[in-house]
């Protein structure tokens, strides 16, 4: 009854806000915390409502704890905001505020702790360790010892992490996963044709004069002919600036596996276009990549999104490289250009692109909305908009890459 009245006493938390402040206060300690485990976490909040601290503790483990070496960080945080002694909304915001939390060694509550959030904490007493199998039943002797409630790869844990939270080690893991990916294009008739073994509309003269040949010049047989099937051509454009350096060398990865698997055509641009195919065919991956830096000499600088597809469809695009073709654009859509150029410019990829796939990493923050210059104006023209943030996110880029265009309204991309 009165566990059940305290619940109700218990103030209402939002888990967003929950989230937003708890991984700011870990941020601040040291941990690599960012706005995709924010949203992860709020996510996973509203799956499992906090109603208590052993609920939350065990959430917020599951969703932002990577290694072991992180825990002592993560449970003296933990202890620090919700044990009553830090709220993380004093000093939200304020980036002179000293990372006083952490410091100090404190245990982590028990799984078993139901205490309520935001119940009266004055009588904290110490939880029981939990009983171990196989070890003394009182549970006082011998050291405390952790459960381990699942065991998982060092490949699988990466599955859901964000490219911008990975270390350098996780990253060349990450590429030789990323590079394994098959892209595939729909695919279109060509003008080549085959024979047919069923009866079509149009007739093979060819093989079926070369077959008369045989029968004193009568054409006994008709050859009939289909048009061949052919994968429509994939270039992807991958933005180098600035803003996604955090996320360059794994799509790159992507993009060297795409134009060695599905023959795709690779450009990057910041400040201006670059072709890269070349360079990324080569068979090493760190060979390529490195020959891809080099060739990009404008490598972390500013965007300009509205020259670059403008230079693009000038250079490359209305010379059959465009046409008919699915075309990726990889970036954050944080430019220079006026809105109105990139609209524009967009207006125009649309005319000669079968299907536009844009790839923007921020898209999995909490509350995103594309309110950028330029990615507010290249929305409309866009056929599938995804994140892209981590390994698993990339199975929706390969999806939306290998699916058939959506009928378009009569007067979209006609501005």
């Amino acid at each position: 009854m009165a566990e059940n009245q305290a619940l109700r006493r218990a103030p209402r938390v939002e888990a967003a806000a929950l989230a937003a402040g708890f991984t700011t206060a870990l941020r601040r300690a040291g941990l690599p915390a960012s706005l995709d485990s924010a949203a992860r976490l709020a996510e996973a909040l509203r799956l499992v409502p906090p109603h208590s601290l052993g609920p939350l503790y065990w959430t917020s483990r599951v969703v932002l704890v990577n290694s072991h070496e992180q825990l002592p960080v993560f449970d003296s945080v933990f202890t620090a905001v919700f044990g009553g002694f830090l709220d993380p909304a004093d000093n939200r915001g304020d980036n002179t505020a000293p990372p006083s939390i952490g410091s100090e060694p404190r245990s982590r509550p028990s799984p078993t702790d139901d205490r309520p959030l935001g119940a009266d904490n004055a009588d904290r007493a110490p939880q029981p360790p939990a009983l171990v199998p196989g070890g003394d039943s009182s549970g006082l002797n011998g050291p405390e010892r952790e459960a381990v409630l699942m065991m998982a790869s060092a490949d699988e844990r990466l599955h859901d992490m964000s490219f911008a939270e990975l270390t350098a080690e996780e990253i060349t893991r990450m590429r030789t996963l990323v590079r394994r990916i098959a892209l595939s294009t729909p695919t279109r008739l060509s003008r080549r044709t085959r024979a047919s073994a069923t009866r079509t509309t149009r007739l093979d003269l060819r093989r079926t004069v070369r077959g008369a040949g045989h029968t004193g010049g009568d054409p006994v047989r008709l050859v009939y002919a289909r048009r061949r099937p052919r994968a429509r051509r994939l270039v992807l454009l991958c933005d180098v600036s600035g803003s996604m350096e955090p996320y360059t060398r794994v799509f790159l990865s992507l993009v060297q596996g795409a134009v060695s698997g599905a023959q795709a055509e690779a450009f990057v641009f910041s400040t201006r276009l670059t072709r890269l195919t070349r360079q990324l065919a080569l068979r090493d991956p760190d060979q390529a990549l490195a020959q891809a830096a080099a060739g990009a000499e404008d490598w972390a600088g500013g965007t300009r999104l509205a020259e670059s597809i403008r230079r693009f469809i000038d250079d490359h695009g209305r010379r059959g490289l465009a046409r008919g073709a699915v075309i990726v654009l990889i970036s954050d859509g944080w430019a220079q250009d006026d809105p109105a150029e990139v609209d524009a410019q967009m207006a125009r990829l649309r005319r000669l692109a079968f299907r536009i796939v844009w790839i923007n990493p921020r898209k999995v923050a909490p509350d995103y909305q594309p309110l950028a210059g330029g990615m507010a104006a290249a929305l409309p023209y866009i056929d599938a908009f995804v994140s892209g943030h981590s390994y698993t996110a990339l199975a929706e880029v390969a999806a939306a890459i290998r699916a058939d265009r959506i009928p378009q309204p009569a007067n979209k991309g006609t501005k």
